[in-house]
């Protein structure tokens, strides 16, 4: 059994997991933020999430679905634990290349036999091998990150852990190496981080306790640690996370982008509308969102320009309409931000 919920996605609020979770996005654009990290351009994408994790909808436009799983037993199975133990960015299946997920999430009504999509993600999960390994060696370097999120907090050196993930015969610290470009001991220090992350931003322990928590006797290393990571102290990450109050910030800078993109890309503009210098609005987009003003600005960009292209429109009539001199211009702008062609993003969408 499962529960299924579809419902408008309230901005800059944190949706804790529970169990393990399908968030289908069926509408709206702008970006998310799961366990600290912002994501970008999430439409036409299955986004799969177990317990512990959170996720934000950084715009206020979001109608999503969320499927929670209750037959906890498939989600240790080796093949479809791809989907839910992230290594360096989320699992998801991008719709527009599965057409068998696709018509499943588009059915209107989710029988009781709705867990087969994780059955046909974790096979499109594979067919999209984002860090090019063959299945064996999926398991090597999911059989490492479940070592790690269990003993995160144990000290065990990196010669410990790599014996621990060795058993398959394969040298594990040179296929993650190869493979995700992490060290085992990269992979320690980046979950011990996270977890320091959730417990700054989610409790009112103090840093001594939350050293401890993670492992650490020393509190002024992990106060080094995490301004090194994240360029705040852990005082200042957790009054700029905000958990509680839910500052209308990210919520009005968002509606300034989305109003005025097409024509404003001056910072000068939207400080000026925020009422800030440009530096304190800059310096305010980056500890509230993790990311910068201008790119934020070229992020709403390319989503219009997508939306454009999508509804029929020409190269050279979205060029004019987002303020491109020329549609050259718009084309080497679209291809460095999308990764793809104008041209080629309209031909994959028709031919999916």
């Amino acid at each position: 059994m499962q529960k299924v919920e579809k419902f408008a996605a309230e901005i800059n609020k944190v949706y804790f997991i529970e169990s393990h979770t399908l968030i289908h996005i069926l509408s709206g654009k702008g970006s998310i933020q799961v366990d600290f990290k912002n994501y970008f351009d999430w439409q036409e994408k299955a986004i799969f999430l177990e317990k512990g994790q959170y996720i934000k909808f950084l715009s206020d436009d979001f109608i999503v679905r969320r499927i929670e799983f209750s037959n906890e037993t498939k989600f240790y199975s080796d093949e479809v634990r791809v989907l839910f133990k992230h290594l360096i960015s989320l699992g998801y299946i991008d719709l527009l290349e599965c057409e068998d997920c696709n018509a499943f999430l588009s059915e209107t009504t989710l029988t009781d036999n709705s867990a087969d999509i994780i059955d046909i993600s974790s096979k499109q999960w594979y067919w999209q091998n984002p860090f090019k390994a063959n299945k064996e060696e999926y398991q090597v370097i999911f059989d490492a990150k479940e070592i790690i999120d269990v003993e995160y907090a144990n000290n065990l050196s990196s010669d410990d852990l790599v014996n621990l993930i060795n058993e398959r015969g394969y040298n594990a610290q040179a296929l993650l190496k190869n493979k995700i470009g992490l060290s085992v001991k990269n992979l320690m220090g980046a979950k011990r981080l996270q977890e320091g992350l959730k417990e700054v931003a989610f409790t009112n322990k103090n840093i001594q306790e939350i050293s401890f928590d993670l492992g650490l006797k020393d509190d002024a290393y992990f106060n080094r640690i995490f301004k090194n990571a994240t360029g705040q102290t852990p005082k200042q990450f957790r009054q700029n996370f905000d958990f509680e109050n839910r500052d209308l910030f990210t919520q009005d800078i968002l509606q300034l982008l989305q109003k005025y993109h097409t024509e404003e890309r001056s910072l000068a503009f939207y400080a000026d509308k925020m009422n800030l210098s440009i530096r304190s609005l800059s310096n305010k987009v980056q500890s509230k969102m993790n990311t910068s003003l201008g790119y934020l600005i070229r992020l709403e960009l390319i989503n219009t320009a997508k939306l454009m292209l999508l509804d029929g429109e020409s190269i050279t009539t979205a060029s004019r309409r987002l303020g491109f001199e020329e549609p050259n211009h718009f084309s080497r702008f679209f291809k460095h931000y999308a990764g793809i062609t104008p041209t080629d993003f309209k031909l994959k969408k028709y031919n999916s």
